[in-house]
């Protein structure tokens, strides 16, 4: 394989207050950045914080055209970009060992730190209300679903 050197094209920041930036991702509006105690949208034509959500923001960030999904610590959650409201949250499958998310094919992945393998999460916006707490099969060999409280998300996870 040939390399060559990157070439960085734009760099935003410093910002203000901003210590690390520790998931990034693309809204097709702003770009999303997680700072430990918040999520952070830059205005890419102006390099400048447009807004920001008080949230607990450690690691990952993943957008799926939709909502925004965030680590923290040991739990996924599931972000309202408009409100900022956390809608529901789910474990972290490394239990505050994860480092990166990314959402492709409309599957949430996750980078953890410290193992050699990338778990999937299949995210579910629809289900027919069942109790909290409840657990569930899906058609799908050793996959388990975990309703997190009636009428949210649903997720499994799968170990590649």
């Amino acid at each position: 394989m040939k390399r060559s050197a990157a070439e960085i094209v734009t760099e935003y920041g410093p910002f203000a207050g901003v210590e690390a930036v520790h998931g990034v991702t693309y809204d097709g509006t702003h770009v999303w950045f997680a700072s430990g105690d918040k999520l952070n949208a830059v205005d890419p034509a102006s390099g400048k914080i447009a807004r920001s959500i008080d949230v607990a923001a450690h690691a990952g960030t993943a957008f799926d055209g939709r909502h925004l999904f965030q680590i923290a610590e040991d739990r996924i959650q599931k972000i309202d970009p408009a409100t900022g409201k956390v809608l529901s949250t789910i474990p972290a499958p490394g239990g505050g060992g994860d480092s990166g998310l990314a959402w492709a094919e409309g599957s949430l992945w996750v980078g953890p730190s410290f193992t050699k393998k990338v778990p999937m999460i299949e995210v579910m916006m629809q289900m027919p209300p069942m109790a909290s707490g409840s657990v569930i099969m899906l058609e799908r060999i050793g996959v388990l679903a975990k309703k997190i409280a009636a009428s949210t998300i649903v997720a499994t996870a799968v170990t590649a």
